[in-house]
């Protein structure tokens, strides 16, 4: 390499890389950002109403995951060979959750991949004229013992048994939790 050319490569990497950001600044974008996470947040279109509440899309995580047939293969990192398997797991609760009048459905989902862990998750699918829609998933926990779910004047209640703080994940879970959520502009948002 010349010594012209060497003097000159500062000069040609800092507009370069300054064009690079000015394009991805600008660029279309897909896929969700979770909540908190790095980057901004960016829109994908809204999936159409399924036919069956096993069917649904729902967002994990600030990702959107479609269920078909209740389970879901997704790679846990762009270009990851190690796949994250979201799973319908039951505890099936019907009831009006957005006060339109509809039966709506919730249940428990759980998620796993590359790990020992089994996170367990509450969604909702709202029913529809068209179908069903799927709402964000709430967090319950790993490896919990689910109990009941219920729906009760329009509020959802999940039951199951957790570990105390700083018990190992190898401790039966024996804690009673209750978590209390409502559908607040068709996202599950826990009231208590």
């Amino acid at each position: 390499m010349s010594r012209a050319l060497v003097r000159r490569l500062p000069s040609l990497i800092v507009p370069t890389a300054l064009l690079g950001l000015a394009t991805l600044a600008c660029a279309p974008t897909s896929g969700t950002a979770s909540p908190g996470g790095a980057g901004a947040a960016t829109t994908q279109p809204t999936p159409a109403p399924a036919a069956s509440h096993k069917d649904i899309s729902v967002e994990i995580e600030g990702q959107v995951v479609t269920l078909v047939g209740g389970v879901a293969e997704t790679a846990a990192a762009p270009g990851s060979a190690t796949k994250m398997v979201t799973r319908y797991f039951g505890n099936e609760a019907t009831g009006d959750l957005n006060g339109d009048g509809a039966a709506d459905i919730a249940f428990l989902i759980t998620r796993s991949g590359g790990g020992s862990g089994t996170f367990f998750y509450v969604v909702a699918a709202l029913r529809t004229a068209r179908g069903y829609t799927g709402t964000n998933a709430v967090l319950l926990g790993d490896r919990i013992a689910p109990q009941t779910t219920r729906i009760d004047g329009g509020e959802l209640v999940v039951n199951y048994a957790d570990r105390r703080p700083g018990e190992p994940m190898t401790t039966r879970p024996s804690v009673g939790v209750s978590k209390y959520l409502k559908v607040v502009g068709g996202r599950l948002q826990v009231v208590r």
